[in-house]
């Protein structure tokens, strides 16, 4: 099991009742009755991922319009390289990916899982 910090438990789990409607989308409709399991909003680290998959040592993150600044990027930049320090693979779709090209991130998701 990977470390992570406590403190931000109670966080990730307001953050599971509270997911995008991106977020949801791909839960609801592709990553929750998906063959690997996966978890929603899992804490690895200091960070809180929007889903994870141990299995597949697989992170796939769902990207608002902050992660585009040039803040976020930076941002996106540090956490990615600390999740893949962690040997985790680190998947990025933005919204508009989800809300118009879901079947090819659910192919992309397919295809990583081997």
């Amino acid at each position: 099991m990977k470390e992570y910090n406590k403190n931000i438990v109670p966080l990730a789990k307001k953050l599971r009742k509270a997911m995008t409607d991106e977020e949801r989308k791909l839960w609801y409709t592709f990553l929750r009755d998906c063959p690997h399991r996966f978890y929603r909003q899992k804490v690895i680290g200091s960070y809180i991922v929007d889903f994870y998959c141990a299995e597949a040592k697989l992170v796939i993150e769902i990207d608002g319009s902050q992660h585009f600044d040039a803040d976020g990027k930076a941002a996106d930049a540090v956490r990615d390289e600390y999740l893949k320090a962690q040997g985790l693979r680190v998947l990025r779709y933005s919204n508009a990916d989800i809300n118009l090209r879901f079947r090819v991130v659910c192919e992309d998701i397919l295809h990583c899982l081997g």
